[in-house]
């Protein structure tokens, strides 16, 4: 059995209080199409004359199944000053933690480099305490990166951090997040059905409080594998294993979420909701309740889903 990081008993998994970006500029992008096999071109293609329409309506849908639940949402428009594609998936560029420490993320694609705003942490200082801001995003000169809670899994309870290795995933900047924050970092490969790299670590692997989601078929190694697996049961983690297929239905890219009166909700799109089986849901139940809500634009054009759009904020209130 694995040692228990004291800080299970001060740190929650989960939040009520969430940052998010509307869309202003929503569309393909070239750039991250490369390294991304989640894109879909060829459906861009078909729609592009409605994408940024679509995309907005697919927020703010969302955004107001969000608010039923009662979280804390802080939500922030795009500009059109600058070309950002990609402005709805924030949590790839900063993470916020109950230290009071905020980290700025190193990106692969150079258009994505300008969804970095210091006018939202500037505005998120008035009602939470920031106490530290650490930039790794000069690892960006060396051509290695790391996109925040896309390229790593956080179990904030335990302090351990899953990351599968990949082009936007490098392990020195692990190496520099884990100084930083007092992670313990878990590495593995994964890849697809074509053996192609999965870019991001949270669209196979969903980590609850005590219970996870994960495609433990994209680790090819059976000695990763094998890590991976008695890590999620030594930290009391309940598996609930996902196929390769569900994972291509971002079955994996999901986040829980509780709000202010404690009441725990798992945010998903509906495209991955109807992925899961019959047993998946009732299992998924005993631990929160279900979200979900259409994204298919913003899935086919970004190739990201819920959990990409959601940067969950633990800086302490003011």
């Amino acid at each position: 059995m694995r040692p228990i990081a004291t800080s299970i008993f001060t740190q929650p998994q989960s939040t009520a209080r969430i940052m998010m970006i509307r869309p202003v500029q929503f569309g393909f992008n070239n750039e991250t199409a490369g390294s991304n096999e989640f894109q879909q071109k060829e459906y861009a293609i078909k729609t592009n004359q409605i994408a940024q329409e679509k995309a907005q309506e697919e927020f703010d849908l969302m955004i107001s199944q969000l608010s039923l639940t009662g979280l804390d949402l802080h939500i922030f428009d795009d500009t059109d000053e600058v070309y950002r594609p990609d402005a709805v998936f924030s949590n790839n560029w900063i993470s916020f933690h109950q230290s009071g420490k905020v980290v700025l993320y190193p990106m692969m694609a150079e258009n994505r480099r300008a969804e970095r705003r210091l006018d939202i942490i500037e505005e998120l200082k008035k009602d939470f305490l920031v106490e530290e801001v650490i930039d790794l995003t000069h690892f960006e000169n060396e051509g290695k990166f790391l996109e925040g809670t896309g390229s790593m899994v956080l179990d904030r309870r335990y302090k351990i951090a899953y990351a599968c290795l990949s082009p936007r995933t490098h392990a020195e900047v692990l190496d520099a997040f884990a100084e930083a924050l007092g992670y313990e970092i878990v590495t593995f490969s994964a890849s697809d059905e074509n053996d192609k790299a999965i870019y991001h670590t949270n669209v196979l692997m969903c980590v609850g409080d005590i219970f996870a989601i994960v495609c433990l078929e994209a680790i090819k190694n059976p000695d990763e594998r094998l890590k991976v697996r008695r890590i999620l049961e030594d930290t009391n983690k309940y598996i609930i294993e996902i196929s390769l297929d569900q994972v291509r239905h971002f079955a994996g890219n999901m986040l829980m979420v509780r709000n202010l009166k404690g009441d725990k909700f798992l945010m998903m799109s509906t495209q991955a909701y109807d992925a899961l089986t019959e047993k998946q849901h009732e299992i998924l139940l005993d631990y929160a309740k279900i979200i979900h809500t259409d994204l298919s634009i913003i899935e086919g054009y970004g190739g990201g889903s819920a959990r990409c759009m959601m940067t969950e904020i633990h800086l302490p209130l003011r």
